[in-house]
């Protein structure tokens, strides 16, 4: 039973290349709508973002599943698995990284063209849309008078700690759907984390 098992891990695990090439065929028509800064967005384009973003969540849950299989059955090498797993688990910062920053506030390009009154609901509240009324320099990077908005790179940094603090860190979830992403993905980290801990010792002795 573990020999089938490991067989259809390794069927999947070969389909990861067909999920990355449909992720690029959908990321395209975005960069081509778009090539050097996020001032255009039609209804189809805000569905492929979403559908990217998606598409490589459910991909990478597909693999970690996989994963957790593999480890398991602990007949494959280790060094291999460990490798698989730290490519697991950076993946899942990415895509959910991804998925945050295409939800949050309407989408990034809603983000950069809109004024704040026209901006849908936040899911989520960074530590500069509270820091209008902090010492002046502090202030001075706040949402109010830098008229500041999150950008990718807040939130692969606010995916990266959800995925290690396995809770909220400076970043609060304001939405239903933004604490369920949030839970998934610190689940997600969790299990990885515990399992590669169990097979390196395993390893180890």
């Amino acid at each position: 039973m573990h020999n089938g098992l490991v067989a259809v891990a390794g069927q999947k695990m070969s389909k990861s290349l067909g999920n990355s090439l449909l992720a690029v065929a959908l990321l395209v028509p975005l960069v081509a709508l778009n090539p050097r800064r996020f001032v255009r967005e039609t209804p189809w384009s805000r569905g492929l973002g979403l559908a990217l973003g998606s598409l490589l969540v459910v991909a990478n849950q597909v693999s970690l599943v996989v994963l957790v299989i593999a480890l398991v059955d602990a007949s494959e090498a280790g060094p291999e698995l460990l490798l698989t797993a730290l490519q697991v688990w950076g993946t899942n910062v990415l895509a959910f990284a991804l998925v945050f920053w295409e939800l949050d506030r309407g989408g990034p390009v809603a983000r950069r063209i809109h004024a704040r009154a026209a901006l849908a609901p936040a899911d989520f509240r960074f530590p500069q849309d509270e820091d209008a009324g902090a010492v002046s320099e502090v202030a001075r990077r706040s949402s109010e008078h830098a008229d500041w908005v999150p950008g990718f790179v807040d939130y692969a940094y606010f995916s990266l700690t959800n995925s290690m603090a396995y809770s909220p860190t400076d970043v609060m979830p304001l939405s239903h759907r933004a604490k369920a992403l949030m839970a998934l993905e610190a689940f997600a980290g969790f299990v990885i984390l515990a399992l590669v801990i169990a097979r390196a010792v395993n390893i180890l002795s």
